[in-house]
């Protein structure tokens, strides 16, 4: 069975990209540990867009939701009422679904 791949796209004003880069940081090791996950990138945009990509690789449709109802959700809550809860960094954000057909790494 392919693993599946989870791009969220967010849209993210100058102002606000170290803001959003700092709350990645400090959640750093959050996903690593959910049971199918298999890779994590932040992909900063260089030029042209003000466009972040946040991609995550999972062993399967299933562990991708366990996790957004489960960790994801309580990390994104943080325990806040909403009066206390900072103001989200991403000015929109879209969320991209693929599964891999082919993959490849380095010879050797």
């Amino acid at each position: 069975m392919p693993s599946v791949v989870k791009i969220n796209v967010l849209t993210v004003p100058a102002e606000q990209r170290e803001t959003l880069e700092k709350r990645f940081a400090s959640r750093a090791h959050a996903v690593e540990g959910s049971d199918g996950f298999e890779w994590f990138e932040l992909l900063r945009p260089v030029e042209g867009t003000d466009t972040y990509l946040v991609y995550t690789r999972w062993r399967d449709e299933e562990s991708f939701q366990a996790w957004m109802e489960g960790p994801m959700k309580s990390a994104h809550q943080g325990g806040a009422t909403e009066g206390e809860r900072p103001k989200p960094a991403a000015s929109g954000s879209t969320l991209w679904s693929f599964e891999v057909v082919q993959q490849a790494g380095p010879k050797g």
